[in-house]
């Protein structure tokens, strides 16, 4: 089950009590206090790991504490130091407020680490009060309780390509036969129910990965269909690839098509409409009656927009569709680093 929301509470470790205690030993008269201190709370870490690709087992158990600092004892022995929890996210995780929606963190490499609650210190015995004019202090400090913090964690994954169209377009056709990638193929809506990424190779040594997005349907970015639901998976990609069915029994206009998924992109951020973009005529196989293809050609020469026509039933096409997407990522600059996104208020200073 593909899981790319989640919200979760994550509890650090109190501080241990200081403790109170004068040494009382044999052949020793004057031991005054020996109280010793509480040891320190643990920390709730967040970090990303490649061995994941969702945020299921959040939903199942959102709850996560770290241990608490032992008390002081006497004989000046201080408090064991809780143990930090670790907690493993995929890579491509966002960690939000959910009151602001600010973002905290982005995971956009393996092994990055964020402090989402730091432990409590411990409290001071009462060994640490002894002056020269009070010598036998009866004071000691609790320690201080650890943080608590509810964060919100979306899961936005990472690609180069993004696919995008309507509904039954040929993008899971497309991604299977350029990738490994066996996304669920049938003849009717919203087949794919999940995004699905595929790694395409043009030799042993150029490669990009390219992700399969729901179809869209007018209103996606309200709730209508699956698209606005993981329209947030194209935020990560650096070009989209635009699917177009020119097939005789699709029935539809091309240029309203391509009309009303830019209008769906535009009203869920404009920064992912203005992405670079392909255009691609897809299943040109059985294109029939070539009014529609016609029109697409005519609408992309007259708009600038480069076009593609492929099949991926009979392979037509989709090397030149390779060669241009790896030249079309070369001139598109790389997202920004992880840092470079964040807010410096919420910038971690343990990294």
């Amino acid at each position: 089950m593909f899981i790319d929301e989640a919200t979760i509470r994550v509890f650090a470790g109190d501080g241990g009590n200081g403790c109170v205690a004068f040494r009382r030993e044999k052949f020793v008269p004057r031991g005054g206090p020996s109280g010793g201190d509480g040891g320190r709370g643990g920390s709730v870490y967040l970090e990303s790991s490649e061995n994941l690709n969702t945020l299921l087992k959040f939903r199942y158990n959102p709850e996560f504490r770290a241990e608490r600092g032992g008390h002081g004892e006497g004989s000046d022995c201080h408090g064991r130091d809780g143990e930090d929890l670790v907690i493993t996210v995929p890579v491509g995780t966002v960690a939000l407020d959910p009151a602001t929606r600010e973002m905290l963190w982005d995971f956009s490499a393996a092994g990055q680490r964020f402090l989402a609650a730091r432990g409590g210190h411990g409290g001071r015995g009462n060994a640490r009060f002894a002056t020269s004019t009070h010598q036998a202090p009866r004071t000691a400090e609790p320690g201080q309780p650890g943080e608590k913090r509810e964060l919100l964690l979306e899961l936005k994954l990472l690609a180069d390509v993004g696919l995008v169209g309507f509904p039954n377009v040929g993008k899971s056709s497309l991604i299977s036969r350029l990738s490994a990638a066996r996304p669920r193929i049938a003849d009717y809506p919203f087949t794919t129910l999940e995004p699905c990424l595929g790694v395409v190779a043009l030799d042993e040594e150029r490669s990009f990965v390219m992700a399969d997005i729901p179809g869209l349907i007018a209103g996606a970015h309200e709730g209508r269909g699956l698209g606005d639901r993981f329209l947030k998976h194209l935020e990560r990609t650096r070009v989209l690839l635009h699917l177009i069915d020119v097939a005789e029994h699709s029935g539809r206009d091309p240029v309203e098509d391509y009309a009303t998924i830019m209008k769906e992109l535009v009203n869920f951020s404009p920064t992912v409409a203005a992405k670079p973009m392909l255009m691609v005529a897809s299943r040109v196989d059985a294109v029939g009656d070539s009014h529609r293809l016609f029109t697409l050609r005519e609408f992309c020469r007259a708009e600038g927009l480069e076009l593609h026509e492929i099949s991926s039933v009979t392979g037509e096409g989709l090397e030149e569709l390779k060669r241009a997407l790896w030249k079309k990522l070369a001139e598109t600059p790389k997202i920004p680093a992880a840092d470079e996104r964040i807010p410096a208020t919420f910038r971690n200073p343990t990294l």
